[in-house]
């Protein structure tokens, strides 16, 4: 397979993910299409990677993969306190959650 299809697929997920961030105001639905966002990326580093031959792009992404493990630990935390105190996972109660 071509590596060009590969990146008209990456950009067709990061597309599908930026509007979901921007249409849906679910906070699970959000969070969901951040990580589809993040794994367009790595395809397209991985894809980029194997078109110059070396294994930057594969390197980058894995250290992509760890800090997107991270964020799916304090985003569940954040997205299991707003549905506890709100009731809700709506984004527009997040605004709520301040001190």
């Amino acid at each position: 397979m071509n590596p060009v299809n590969y990146l008209y697929l990456a950009s067709l997920l990061f597309t599908i993910g930026a509007a979901g961030v921007l249409i849906r105001r679910n906070a699970i639905v959000v969070f969901m299409c951040v990580e589809l966002m993040l794994n367009a990326c790595n395809l397209a580093l991985v894809a980029f990677s194997r078109m110059h031959g070396n294994l930057d792009g594969q390197i980058i992404a894995f250290f992509t993969m760890v800090v997107a493990a991270a964020e799916v630990v304090v985003g569940l935390a954040i997205i299991v306190s707003l549905f506890r105190s709100r009731h809700s996972a709506s984004v527009d109660d997040a605004s709520l959650m301040k001190l």
